[in-house]
């Protein structure tokens, strides 16, 4: 009889990159070669100083940055934008950096054993000096610009990557592909090489970049499957957002927070659960900034701070409009109450947008965060991005217990839905409609609370009006249907009776 032994996982590296030990599983196999392969631009260099310089910051292991194609002075002055001194590194003996550049006017061949052997031992002698954990070979495909057999090139790459093995260190080297939906590497060769592969993309969507990462494989070792969208700055570097890693274990809270409108509360059993992600959608001019208006003063006089991004008015008008309804925006802001943050959707990817938005409220530290509106964001991206978008950001304002209300414009006037209703309403826990009614020749307002997670609620139509105060809600629509598909029609005998008599008056 056979014993089946439990597996065995391959002790992991972590990287020190924001959400990229996520998605794999904690990090490189430590000890082996990992390719990071990408087309120009895509961020390879980038990766690969910030694994460098996150063992150094976080993990006390030392590295060294082997460099092909670009000179060391270059790349030290390339990364101070991100705030990393290598040069201070460097005279600390944190690091060595191995400059394996050609000289100017220089014919580079490197067919050789003879060649590799003596890059290899200047590698080894670096990592001795410096006692480096961590090691990056930048651009490697730069050792072989003349060479076309890809037999060669492999056993060449077989060579460095087994004589690192020996040394006991880990070893991430970049790759430049000519391809975004290519191969690999440019000769076909590389990822057979390396123990583990991750590609880097940079795709043109909807007339922007958007920089993805995928973990293609790691022998010996679990990750997740699927490509994750990742940005770029200077105050974090790379950050990735692991979208599909993210895990539903947020908390529920049964307290509740008003929706500064006193009706509307009493329609929803005594308002809206704390940690409740709340979708208002409507066409223009229903009232949806009102509500987040009248949702933030309701903040306000509870004393909690309210976080409002506007993606389509600039701070000045969301003031204005506040100010008409007697919502004071701006002493809100000069007490602390209150932070408004507005930016075009256009300025930006959207995971730049969700990296900010995330800074934003960590930093403010809301109790309520509204955004005005979610529509916005969508018509500059795709539907899969939109999506990934709006998860990760409720998930970031489900995890920190925070009430988050968005709102959503419709394209008609009467009736309909939106792209965003059908893309976001399985993840919101509250949806209000707003519409136009057109009724007795004039057009009329309703408000109906389609769907509320965990709690019974009113599931009428109610009328409501708009005033200098706010708005008003009234007694709901009797005898009318089809009021939310925007054809309205009668069905009780007096109200077609009173239309009657409105056409044929009674003779006197």
């Amino acid at each position: 009889m056979t014993t089946k032994h439990a597996p065995m996982e391959l002790a992991k590296l972590p990287t020190g990159i924001v959400g990229f030990d996520q998605i794999a599983n904690g990090g490189i196999p430590a000890g082996r070669s990992t390719l990071l392969s990408g087309t120009a631009g895509s961020g390879k260099t980038v990766m690969a100083l910030q694994f460098l310089l996150a063992g150094i910051r976080d993990y006390g292991e030392n590295g060294v940055f082997v460099t092909f194609e670009e000179a060391p002075q270059d790349l030290m002055q390339n990364v101070r934008s991100f705030g990393w001194d290598l040069e201070g590194l460097l005279e600390s003996k944190r690091i060595a950096v191995v400059d394996a550049t050609p000289e100017p006017g220089e014919e580079t061949v490197a067919t050789g054993p003879y060649d590799l052997s003596a890059l290899l031992a200047r590698i080894e002698n670096a990592i001795r000096s410096v006692k480096a954990k961590r090691v990056i070979l930048d651009a490697i495909g730069a050792l072989f610009p003349q060479l076309t057999d890809p037999n060669i090139i492999r056993r060449e790459l077989h060579r460095i990557a087994a004589g690192l093995r020996q040394l006991g260190v880990t070893t991430l080297v970049t790759m430049e592909r000519t391809d975004e939906e290519g191969g690999v590497g440019r000769w076909g060769v590389e990822e057979f090489v390396a123990d583990n592969v991750i590609v880097l993309r940079n795709r043109l969507e909807q007339e922007k970049r958007r920089r993805t990462v995928e973990v293609l494989k790691f022998r010996g070792a679990t990750h997740h499957k699927g490509e994750y969208p990742f940005t770029i700055d200077t105050e974090d570097g790379v950050t990735i957002i692991p979208l599909s890693a993210i895990e539903l274990k947020q908390r529920s809270s049964q307290l509740r927070v008003s929706s500064g409108v006193p009706e509307l509360d009493r329609m929803c059993s005594g308002g809206m659960y704390r940690d409740s992600i709340i979708l208002v959608s409507g066409a223009t001019g229903t009232g949806k900034t009102l509500m987040v208006s009248q949702y933030i003063k309701a903040s306000i006089q509870a004393g909690e701070r309210a976080l409002l991004f506007g993606a389509e008015e600039s701070r000045e008008q969301l003031s204005r409009n506040a100010a008409s309804w007697g919502v004071d925006f701006e002493q809100a802001e000069r007490d602390g109450l209150l932070r408004i943050v507005c930016r075009y959707p256009e300025v930006m990817g959207l995971e730049d947008h969700l990296l900010q938005m995330k800074r934003d409220i960590l930093a403010f530290k809301p109790q309520r965060v509204a955004i005005d509106s979610m529509s916005a964001f969508e018509r500059v991206s795709t539907p899969k991005s939109f999506r990934e978008f709006v998860i990760a950001l409720t998930s970031t304002i489900k995890h920190l217990e925070v009430t988050g209300l968005f709102t959503n414009t419709t394209s008609m006037l009467t009736g309909g839905e939106s792209i965003t209703e059908t893309h976001i309403s399985t993840i919101t826990d509250t949806i209000i409609l707003l519409r136009y009614v057109e009724l007795h020749g004039e057009m009329r307002r309703g408000l109906t609370v389609l769907k509320m997670r965990g709690t019974p609620h009113d599931k009428g139509i109610r009328e409501y009006q708009i005033d200098h105060t706010g708005m008003q809600l009234k007694a709901p629509f009797r005898g009318i249907h089809g009021i939310l598909s925007g054809s309205p029609t009668y069905t009780f005998d007096e109200e077609r009776e009173r239309m009657s008599g409105l056409f044929n008056p009674s003779p006197v």
